[in-house]
């Protein structure tokens, strides 16, 4: 994504993406703040930076306004785009 194409893409409101990340971070606090390995963080923001929803120069996804390296290392996040570019990761007693 170029600078001219970043100026098109703009985040939801301010207050849209306190809600968003406050739900995001509920939910890793209640599963005990688990992360991604590594290279699952990696393949995430590979996955972002190919994205036309992201917001490169903040690395911002411009979906949910959440900052992307916090986002793609907690394992109860999932992409906000439809269909999902990534999904959360479960752990194996979860049946969701």
């Amino acid at each position: 994504m170029n600078d001219n194409e970043d100026l098109h893409q703009k985040p939801p409101s301010l207050f849209q993406m306190v809600t968003n990340f406050g739900k995001e971070l509920s939910k890793y606090i209640k599963e005990g703040a688990p992360n991604v390995t590594p290279d699952q963080y990696t393949r995430r923001l590979s996955t972002c930076k190919e994205c036309p929803h992201l917001i490169e120069k903040s690395m911002r996804c411009g979906l949910c306004g959440c900052l992307l390296e916090h986002k793609a290392k907690w394992s109860t996040t999932d992409c906000p785009d439809k269909p999902g570019r990534w999904r959360k990761i479960l752990k194996k007693n979860d049946k969701k």
